[in-house]
């Protein structure tokens, strides 16, 4: 059942993003950090948290879960160093993350011949 509720959850997440997307005049990159900032914000109201809990994967891989990502690392840095906080835990919280994003593309990149367009 957890890959299921993961699967239709993660579906309805991109469902909305694509009607965004062809219903509105908003740009990828707006409709990216609308999602960003959402998972945020969701993340501040306690409301994230158990839909990851019942969504799973489904709910931690799109982009609301990298807002809620950073979210809860500058929740915790704040706890931990006060007003510092809020410039460290975003980055303490989401560098694995994105570290073993640019490695792995680093590494298709050696293995795979890249393609200009003309």
């Amino acid at each position: 059942m957890e890959y299921f509720n993961a699967f239709w959850v993660g579906g309805i997440i991109c469902a909305l993003v694509q009607i965004l997307l062809d219903r509105t005049k908003l740009m990828p990159g707006r409709i990216m950090v609308l999602l960003v900032c959402s998972g945020a914000v969701l993340g501040f109201f306690h409301i994230y948290p158990p839909f990851v809990e019942f969504a799973g994967a489904g709910a931690t891989v799109p982009l609301l879960g990298f807002g809620n990502t950073l979210w809860s690392g500058v929740q915790k840095a704040i706890e931990e160093n006060g007003f510092i906080g809020i410039f460290l835990g975003g980055f303490q919280a989401s560098a694995a993350g994105i570290s073993s994003a640019l490695i792995f593309g680093y590494l298709a990149s050696l293995i795979f011949e890249p393609k200009m367009k003309k």
